[in-house]
């Protein structure tokens, strides 16, 4: 999620300075996947004489976008084994009651980037995050507004949505990784707020002071149990952990995700049917989804799949990257590590050790600040 921050901070300002397929089986925004899926399955489980008003309430909270019919089938193939890839993204629109976070450009990108890959059998999962100003080929998008956006060279990643939207962003995923993305989960501003609130809050664990005032966090060394504003300013901070560099709130923000996964198993939400209700409410409102998952049933269907998933069984990676030789304050894909990280992915394998190896990523020292508060 974006900081207040002007982006020529880039994803490494202060180092500047210093310097001078597909699958048919059975991520938070990004991380608020999980979340959403369970509670509107828990609730209508539930069932009950209502439950066929909560099964209309609910479809009416889910937007979405029609992947397919926008890509048609310039994509990868679908590879029927099991698994399934999904493009999680934060969108850092300052629109509406997000305006209270920046001005209102007229546009949004997206600030964070997540690829979710669910192994056969959905027990275990990897991560692969993008960052936001990675510099990548976005291939040829349709404008939302009517015509098209040319391939452009050496742009950054977050550039997709604000071109193209959802169906950009997708593209520009599957150009880069050759994967089909099967299914899109976007998050925003205010829905992650109000998730996390409704939960009651994420314990978490800080091993240092988080001072930033950019994201509006103000954090001493210990447990604490993070609201949806706090929540926001963790997984917004720049300048608070590490160099400042967007790679070192990706760890932030990865270590979050955990930490949120392991709050509603904890919590056993679906025990509770008015906070059962209250999380569902909000999880529903708070995401855009492809077409495919946007309603109870295609949401339930997914959770059914996740029952085995926790936050251990996950693998959480940052694209392999290197800072640019043209800016300092982007980064770009290590190519062979990068392909690596797909290759292994498409086989349905764990992404070995070695490809993330001597990633700019390995630079920063976000990891371990922020642990899970149970």
């Amino acid at each position: 999620m974006a900081d207040d921050t002007s982006d020529t901070h880039g994803t490494n300002g202060r180092r500047a300075a210093r310097a001078s397929g597909r699958r048919r089986g059975t991520t938070p925004r990004r991380r608020m996947l999980r979340i959403a899926v369970w509670a509107v399955a828990g609730l209508v489980v539930l069932g009950s004489a209502g439950a066929g008003y909560l099964y209309f309430k609910f479809n009416g909270n889910i937007k979405s976008v029609d992947i397919q019919a926008a890509l048609g089938n310039d994509r990868p193939p679908e590879v029927d084994n099991g698994s399934q890839d999904i493009l999680v993204l934060g969108s850092d629109s300052r629109a509406g009651k997000n305006n209270q976070y920046g001005t209102d450009e007229g546009s949004a990108r997206s600030d964070t980037a997540m690829i979710v890959h669910l192994y056969q059998g959905h027990k275990k999962a990897s991560v692969v995050s993008i960052p936001r100003d990675t510099l990548i080929t976005r291939p040829e998008c349709a404008k939302p507004g009517g015509g098209t956006s040319p391939e452009a060279r050496k742009v950054m990643f977050n550039e997709s949505y604000s071109v193209g939207g959802p169906a950009c962003a997708v593209k520009t995923v599957e150009s880069m990784t050759g994967i089909r993305m099967d299914h899109y989960v976007e998050v925003d501003f205010t829905g992650f707020k109000g998730l996390i609130d409704a939960l009651g809050g994420v314990p978490v664990t800080t091993t240092k002071a988080i001072h930033d005032k950019s994201s509006h966090l103000d954090l001493a060394a210990g447990t604490h149990t993070l609201n949806g504003e706090q929540s926001l300013g963790l997984v917004r901070t720049r300048h608070g952990v590490a160099d400042g560099s967007d790679l070192g709130r990706i760890q932030l923000q990865q270590a979050f995700m955990k930490a949120l996964m392991d709050r509603v198993n904890g919590l056993g939400v679906l025990s509770s049917p008015t906070q059962l209700y209250k999380v569902a409410d909000k999880a529903t409102k708070a995401i855009t989804t492809d077409s495919q998952l946007a309603s109870v049933k295609g949401l339930m269907s997914l959770a059914g799949s996740l029952k085995g998933l926790s936050s251990s069984n996950i693998n959480m990676v940052t694209l392999p990257v290197q800072y640019a030789k043209s800016d300092p304050n982007r980064v770009e894909p290590l190519d062979q590590q990068a392909a690596l990280v797909w290759q292994a992915l498409k086989a349905g394998l764990p992404i070995p050790a070695g490809a993330t190896k001597g990633s700019a990523g390995d630079e920063v020292t976000a990891k371990g600040v922020v642990g899970s508060g149970s």
